[in-house]
């Protein structure tokens, strides 16, 4: 089976609509936890950063993290959601051997954060609205690790009682790539609110994965929910897997059932883990340690003036601003330290500019970053916040296609681009060191020109008699002579008034 550009799916009996949901699991930047004051770093020895309430010790009682909640109140602010200013923290009841309480503390009627949004950027330049449906603060379990005994299960509590965000999709996703678009933004917007890294590699975001299929324009499906896929290509890879498995076990005459499923990555499929539960099989009840949580109007509309300036507005202003295309647009506020970096280099380049408008080269030194600097951090394997040329050196060097007295051409910029990587030295530096300086007197083009004229008189003649594409021919020969250091636009000026006056 094939997805066709309506991304519907191909099976034996018909075209067949895939609906996808997801509930992303992000974990809170916090030094603490949601409920004690343990620490919450990445990589420690196991069960170090275990306090006693979050190893349920008797009479443990739990204490909530303020950052935490401001934490996910900026998250709503940032998903243009609704903040709810009373919500209540519920008991999620099971037992598992790394939930050592027998419950983890959740929200479940009652969430910190309502009904949101976010805009996609397409391929195509187009945007789509996926919906929000909630965002809740709960307290991760612990880990289950398998690999240190051949008979035995071991528990690491050190991720127990860490701080996550839940946020909920609406089933509004209606292919993989949708859902692939839908991570990425996210995971843009938590990065630039500063409310979780984003590292899927170490867990700090995860996605259960809710899937069903139905024929185009009937009811919804029956759904399986894939449970905490760390890696976006997953997520495709287990909605595109799972999609062509229901269709094909709905046309085979069974029926889907609804079921927590677990992705392989080695066989790129997904396998049965349980019976879905549902919400009354958890016997959800608020927790009696903890009161309603109730946010004043003050500490809501404090965190609202501190929002940075987001990817959506962001790309707005750099298509107002610069004359940037979508597509560039899009690239830089992808990710937030590119986005930075653009800006930092903008800031330094408008003053060095002097009276050329920024949309006059917005688009040229969006170009120099997303294709020429790229280049160059990819093949080194290198980040771009680590980037041995600065924004503001990049502003400098793209500075010498507009200075008179240098007016470096595009294919020097490059030139001098990778040797500014390799050495550290300044445009000007290498600019100097190598002689490459364009050649913009009057008197010394003029002489190149009449050499090449002299070298050439047929062609000349050829150009007299109104051959004019002629002219570029020799505007090329000139070019050459100087070692591509000649004003190019002079060198036409002076070669077509030559050419006439003679």
């Amino acid at each position: 089976m094939s997805t066709d550009a309506r991304t519907l799916f191909r099976g034996a009996t018909g075209d067949w609509e895939v609906v996808v949901g997801l509930e992303v699991h992000a974990q809170v930047i916090s030094e603490a936890k949601l409920f004690s004051g343990a620490a919450t770093a990445f990589g420690a020895e196991p069960n170090t950063q275990v306090s006693l309430v979050d190893a349920a010790m008797p009479g443990m009682l739990p204490v909530l993290n303020r950052h935490c909640v401001e934490q996910a109140v900026r998250t709503g602010l940032g998903l243009d959601a609704k903040i709810n200013k009373v919500s209540i923290f519920d008991r999620k009841n099971y037992f598992y051997p790394d939930l050592p309480a027998g419950y983890q503390i959740s929200q479940y009627k009652n969430p910190i954060v309502g009904e949101g949004r976010i805009v996609l950027d397409l391929d195509d330049g187009g945007t789509r609205e996926v919906g929000i449906e909630r965002l809740h603060l709960e307290q991760d379990a612990g880990k289950s690790l398998h690999d240190r005994h051949p008979n035995q299960t071991y528990v690491d509590l050190n991720r127990a009682g860490v701080a996550l965000m839940e946020i909920v999709s609406r089933p509004d996703l209606r292919s993989a790539a949708e859902a692939g678009a839908y991570v990425r933004k996210l995971r843009a917007i938590l990065r630039y609110l500063g409310t979780c890294d984003g590292n899927m590699e170490e867990g700090s975001l995860r996605a259960d994965v809710n899937v069903s299929v139905r024929r185009p324009g009937e009811p919804l499906g029956t759904r399986t929910e894939t449970k905490n896929v760390n890696s976006i290509r997953f997520v495709e890879a287990a909605i595109n897997y799972e999609a062509r498995r229901q269709i094909e076990l709905i046309e085979g005459g069974g029926q889907v059932v609804q079921e927590t499923r677990l992705y392989d990555p080695e066989s790129g499929t997904t396998r049965e883990m349980r019976t879905k539960e549902e919400a009354h099989d958890y016997r959800y009840f608020p927790d009696p340690d903890l009161l309603p949580l109730v946010l004043e109007d003050g500490l809501i509309e404090r965190l609202r003036a501190e929002l940075p300036e987001l990817p959506d507005r962001k790309k707005t202003r750099y298509m107002r601003d610069y004359g940037l295309s979508p597509y560039n647009a899009t690239v830089l506020v992808a990710e937030r330290d590119v986005a930075k970096f653009f800006d930092d280099g903008m800031t330094k380049l408008i003053p060095l500019a002097g009276e050329v408008p920024p949309q006059r080269f917005g688009t040229d030194f969006a170009n120099l970053v997303i294709m020429d600097l790229f280049g160059l951090l990819n093949a080194s394997d290198t980040a771009i916040s680590d980037s041995p040329i600065s924004a503001e050196a990049l502003a400098e060097l793209y500075a010498l296609r507009l200075k008179s007295e240098v007016s470096l051409p595009g294919h020097l910029v490059k030139r001098v681009l990778a040797k500014m990587f390799q050495s550290g030295k300044s445009a000007e530096q290498i600019v100097d060191e190598e002689g490459l300086r364009q050649v913009s007197d009057a008197g010394e083009i003029e002489a190149l020109v009449a050499k090449v004229v002299a070298e050439n008189p047929d062609k000349a003649a050829e150009v007299r008699a109104g051959k004019d594409k002629l002219v570029g021919w020799f505007v090329g020969q000139v070019m050459k002579a100087s070692g591509g250091k000649a004003n190019p636009q002079l060198v036409n000026q002076v070669l077509r008034t030559r050419l006439l006056q003679e």
